[in-house]
């Protein structure tokens, strides 16, 4: 399984992003998606998540801000990251989790800047 993610850059307090990966290969054995990101001297965090049936699972802070998503169709997931804070700053890292033996996929990381 390959992850592409693309979408991250530089935005001001209170702006918006949109964040999306695209899987390929063995896509058929994954059964979660999600996003996770890391800041500098702190350790890598989930964001969010969705699994295939589509339940979805976010980390608190970002609640009410963030929205997952996918595209079964496309073998893309989708982070709509609203409200930005500068807190939100960091690396975002595309993921993706097979249950069966639980492997895990990481695609390359994006940067997302918020200016204050």
């Amino acid at each position: 399984v390959q992850l592409q993610a693309c979408g991250g850059g530089l935005v001001q307090a209170g702006g918006f992003l949109r964040l999306s990966c695209a899987a390929s290969g063995n896509i058929f054995s994954i059964n979660i998606m999600g996003w996770y990101r890391q800041a500098p001297g702190i350790q890598r965090e989930l964001v969010a998540a969705i699994a295939s049936r589509g339940t979805t699972n976010y980390t608190d802070s970002v609640k009410g801000r963030f929205t997952i998503s996918r595209d079964n169709a496309k073998n893309t997931v989708y982070l709509q990251m609203n409200s930005l804070k500068p807190e939100d700053t960091a690396v975002y890292y595309c993921h993706a989790r097979r249950l069966i033996n639980d492997f895990h996929y990481w695609g390359q990381g994006t940067q997302v800047t918020v200016s204050s």
